[in-house]
């Protein structure tokens, strides 16, 4: 993930997933989970999808996700 300082941001951050990191768009203090929709404070942010450009809340969402995207 690329360093992200805390500067007071408030609000959901526009993120660019990449391969291993990503990249902040707009700032902000969290992301939501494309599968529950709970908020991701940056610094937690371990799921996402590349392919999809979504961030999940654990593996289990992505696992879910992956499933109803994949057909599996």
């Amino acid at each position: 993930m690329n360093r992200f300082e805390r500067l007071g941001f408030k609000g959901e951050a526009k993120l660019r997933y990449l391969d291993g990191e990503v990249q902040v768009l707009s700032p902000g203090d969290f992301v939501r989970c494309a599968v529950t929709g709970e908020p991701i404070p940056l610094d937690q942010l371990r799921y996402w999808s590349v392919e999809l450009q979504e961030p999940y809340i654990d593996a289990a969402a992505s696992l879910s996700r992956y499933r109803a995207t994949h057909g599996k």
